[in-house]
């Protein structure tokens, strides 16, 4: 198919949001238009190829198994599009991928000082909990945890990980249950045994440290939380440490595509160094 013969992109968003969500209501209200010109787009995008991409079941439309991987790629390249035009808005920009953590309680604080230093660089940040290619998300650079195991990229420590158990005040580590994490399901297993003691199982896995933290300050169990994450619970006496903090596995790091370094990341990381230091 020649270039000019293409489908219109609001087909192909109509078909990879219908593919993607699983109906034609989900589609539209992810869209912001009517479940009908969703229909009509899939019909339309069909007239288009001169292929059936899709086969009513009852009141519903269901990919054909080729259309359901092709809505797969389509949705990577629809992810490349919408980042290379955020890249065009961003101009003298850096897109930074953030750990959600990180991102609220340690960065979010400190970029007024970035913007004094260099008001002619924007800082755009999105969220993502796991590594995933920079450069097909069209991402300058991202905050990652763990080893300097990133592929294809370059790597800048920031810190090694210390944490520390954490709970409400009167609190006590034995006699409460424990708060787990998706992303660091050993972590617990780890402190006890650099203590010595036999580990327990969490009772509650939370997919992320903020609601982790407040289930903590109301009382639920005890979360094993990073220094820097603990502060301002600590300071503010919503939560007390039940022991010391130790070093754990892993560290955080700001990594980027090697080779591919604008001025505006060379200030972003020259900043963060600082920072750090």
């Amino acid at each position: 198919m020649e270039r000019r013969d293409l489908p219109s992109m609001s087909q192909l968003a109509a078909f990879e949001a219908l593919c993607r969500l699983g109906s034609t209501v989900a589609a539209a209200r992810d869209l912001g238009m009517t479940q009908g010109a969703v229909s009509r787009l899939v019909a339309a995008l069909e007239a288009r190829l001169g292929v059936a991409l899709v086969r009513r079941v009852g009141r519903h439309l269901l990919p054909t198994p080729a259309a359901a991987v092709w809505a797969a790629d389509l949705g990577g390249a629809l992810e490349r599009i919408a980042g290379g035009a955020a890249r065009l808005r961003a101009g003298a920009g850096v897109m930074l991928a953030v750990l959600p953590g990180f991102g609220a309680n340690w960065l979010a604080p400190r970029l007024a000082g970035f913007r004094a230093a260099h008001p002619g660089v924007a800082v755009h940040l999105a969220t993502r909990l796991e590594p995933f290619d920079l450069t097909a998300e069209c991402f300058d650079a991202a905050v990652h945890f763990g080893a300097a195991d990133w592929p294809g990229a370059a790597h800048m420590k920031l810190w090694e990980e210390r944490v520390l158990p954490c709970a409400a005040p009167g609190a006590d580590l034995h006699g409460m249950a424990l708060l787990g994490l998706q992303t660091r399901p050993d972590a617990w297993a780890r402190w006890f045994a650099a203590r010595g003691e036999a580990g327990r199982v969490p009772a509650v896995v939370f997919d992320q440290f903020a609601p982790m933290i407040a289930a903590a300050v109301h009382g639920l169990g005890v979360a094993l939380l990073p220094e820097f994450l603990a502060e301002a619970e600590l300071a503010a006496g919503r939560l007390v440490a039940l022991a010391p903090a130790h070093a754990a596995e892993g560290a955080y790091w700001l990594v980027w595509p090697k080779g591919a370094e604008s001025p505006a990341l060379t200030a972003f990381r020259s900043w963060l160094s600082a920072q750090v230091g």
